[in-house]
């Protein structure tokens, strides 16, 4: 036993707060399961364990900073393949392998997958608490992206058809002239659009709207229509 367990196991763990970032462990040892739980714990991390791919993949997306720490070799899903699976439908959950049969072909595989790193049993407990490390803090960022997208576009769907073509054409650098000869309105009610569009997406110059409008995808044709 490490230095680090023993310590855990003296002084007990720290307590886990419910919306600490989550490390899940897929791996079918249930040893290397249980000492991963305590040395994540004792990192006051939450730790979360599962014996298959299957297993883990009932369980639902966690909105916290998470990591996944995976076994290659696993019943059923194997560990590539469940990487897959993440890369789909969990993008902010970032993959570190742990494997005791790694080799280079499945090394590269998995790094051009995007795993964040590949570590071969037995692997120091520093090398792996700094990859996880790195792994919760790529979950973190990600997480702030996609809620600030969602911010965005939800501010994007509140405008109305005529106040996202007046968005459209703002961005594009027309001024309310020649905007209402596009759209066959007076200046006068381009400018209140635009103000409009100002307010709902709460952007405070032209310079910031331009750097929203870039961050939207393309709308879908019913929103356009809305």
């Amino acid at each position: 036993m490490s230095l680090t367990h023993a310590l855990c196991h003296e002084l007990g763990a720290p307590p886990m707060l419910n919306v600490g970032p989550i490390v899940f462990v897929v791996d079918d040892d249930i040893s290397v399961r249980e000492s991963l739980e305590l040395l994540i714990r004792c990192e006051g991390w939450q730790p979360e364990t599962f014996a298959s791919g299957q297993e883990f993949l009932s369980r639902p997306r966690a909105l916290v900073p998470s990591c996944l720490l995976l076994d290659f070799s696993l019943p059923g899903l194997n560990g590539l393949e469940l990487q897959k699976r993440v890369a789909v439908e969990r993008t902010d959950m970032p993959i570190i392998f742990i494997t005791g049969c790694g080799d280079v072909f499945m090394t590269v595989q998995a790094m051009k997958a995007g795993a964040v790193e590949f570590l071969t049993k037995p692997f120091g407990e520093d090398a792996l608490l700094s990859a996880i490390r790195v792994a919760l803090e790529s979950s973190r960022v990600a997480l702030s992206r996609e809620a600030q997208m969602r911010v965005l576009q939800d501010r994007y769907a509140s405008l109305s058809r005529r106040e996202r073509e007046v968005l459209a054409l703002v961005v594009s650098g027309l001024l309310n002239k020649q905007i209402g000869g596009e759209l066959g309105i007076s200046e006068i009610t381009v400018k209140a659009h635009r103000g409009k569009v100002m307010q709902k997406m709460k952007a405070d110059s032209l310079a910031d709207l331009v750097r929203m409008a870039a961050k939207l995808p393309p709308a879908p044709a019913d929103m356009i229509a809305a």
